[in-house]
């Protein structure tokens, strides 16, 4: 073992031993792993402890520009790039702009329309990393589109500030592997947990997020996280409502990829951060998120946000249609709840809740009763068996023919198991 090549440092109380290690592309990445002093005394000596730095602890403050290891008596654990941004020199664009044409058309390919919005995103990421993002999501039911390639670009600039994880990771415990991390990045992604939903978006504007271990104690740190997405599944892979402003959905065309495509990518990398660096915003600081919400809205967001309708519409007819299939009568009484207990037993666990079912009856232009009544309504038992039985509640009175015409479907290819 070559410990030449090492830096040992003290943190508090425990000894750490910084070192290279070798990646698959053959290059070498910096990484830290605890060390015992009892070892460091062994291999280099006991006058070698004295001349170790010492440090009362760690601390997260993200830069990429003068870039500061040691914040006061502290070691910085966010990670410096990999990549020398010469702020100071005078450097032409148009000749910075010569040395990157891969990863321009890149940009292009993924921001399409919005290109100047996705300059922004990206120069906001690097010059200003606890600015609040909103979710950025690359969908396509197609492949070789190139999502897939943003991640690792990005992971590649960003270095071990960047962390890959799946959907379940939200609901694990342990979240260690979140802490310090600018870039949380998702590929593929396709849940339909609202728990999961409700992680992300808290996250994405957080300020602060409890980390935790196995085996330690939980911690609360600053956090400042922007999560990347990408997804098969253009209108489905999440669940949001209608008011949601945190996403940033755009769906990505194929590409005829070079098979030396990533390799260029990745050697612009130096000159595309010098290039942001010298370029200026297309548009100012407007929200929280810095974008507006009708600036990142795209038409993929809108099937995304549209299709929640869509499937609950269809999920109220699945049970309207059942009712009415069952007893041939053209008039049905139901509640809300109704729908839901129904729902259960012919969606399972996706079944329209009751919310979702009263905002579908209230666009029919439905309303229900003023008060609570007794009524004849319907129960779907677990053997498949459709009955009446008395109920109480505010009911719907529904005339079945009368809003057929909202359903845009033939009868039986509507029900959905």
């Amino acid at each position: 073992m070559n410990l030449d090549s090492a830096e040992f440092i003290r943190v508090g109380t425990s000894y750490f031993a910084i070192i290279e290690r070798p990646t698959i592309s053959k290059d070498t990445e910096k990484i830290m792993i605890s060390w015992n002093k009892e070892t460091i005394v062994n291999d280099l000596g006991k006058d070698y402890i004295s001349a170790i730095k010492k440090y009362y602890g760690f601390c997260c403050i993200p830069q990429h520009i003068n870039y500061e290891r040691e914040i006061g008596d502290f070691y910085n654990i966010y990670h410096p790039l990999d990549y020398d941004i010469e702020i100071e020199s005078e450097i032409d664009l148009q000749e910075l702009q010569s040395k990157i044409p891969y990863t321009l058309k890149y940009i292009k390919h993924i921001f399409g329309e919005q290109y100047l919005l996705g300059l922004d995103y990206l120069k906001i990421l690097l010059e200003n990393p606890t600015q609040i993002l909103p979710v950025l999501v690359l969908v396509s039911s197609e492949r070789e589109t190139g999502k897939s390639t943003f991640l690792k670009w990005l992971r590649k600039i960003f270095s071990f500030n960047a962390t890959y994880i799946n959907a379940d990771s939200f609901l694990n415990n342990f979240n260690s592997d979140l802490n310090g991390k600018l870039l949380v990045l998702v590929d593929e992604i396709i849940t339909d947990n609202q728990q999961v939903t409700e992680r992300i978006k808290f996250l994405s504007t957080a300020d602060r997020n409890k980390i935790e271990g196995k085996g330690k104690d939980k911690e609360e740190v600053e956090s400042y996280y922007k999560f990347i997405m990408t997804s098969n599944f253009e209108k489905n892979f999440i669940k949001i409502d209608k008011k949601e402003t945190r996403f940033w959905v755009r769906k990505i065309p194929s590409i005829n990829k070079n098979p030396e495509f990533d390799k260029h990518l990745n050697k612009e990398i130096p000159f595309f951060l010098n290039y942001l660096v010298r370029i200026l915003h297309s548009t100012p600081k407007q929200t929280r998120m810095w974008f507006t919400a009708e600036q990142i809205r795209t038409s993929a967001l809108t099937r995304l946000m549209d299709h929640e309708n869509e499937e609950a519409k269809s999920k109220v007819y699945d049970v309207l249609f059942e009712i009415q299939e069952n007893f041939n009568t053209d008039e049905i009484l139901i509640a809300p709840m109704d729908f839901q207990s129904i729902s259960k037993k012919i969606h399972g666990r996706n079944a329209i809740t009751p919310k979702e079912a009263r905002n579908i009856l209230k666009g029919f232009g439905l309303t229900p009763t003023d008060n609570t009544y007794k009524y004849e309504g319907f129960e779907l038992l677990p053997h498949g068996e459709f009955v009446k039985i008395d109920r109480l509640g505010r009911y719907y009175k529904i005339i079945f023919s009368e809003i057929r015409h909202f359903f845009d479907v033939s009868d039986e290819s509507l029900i959905i198991n």
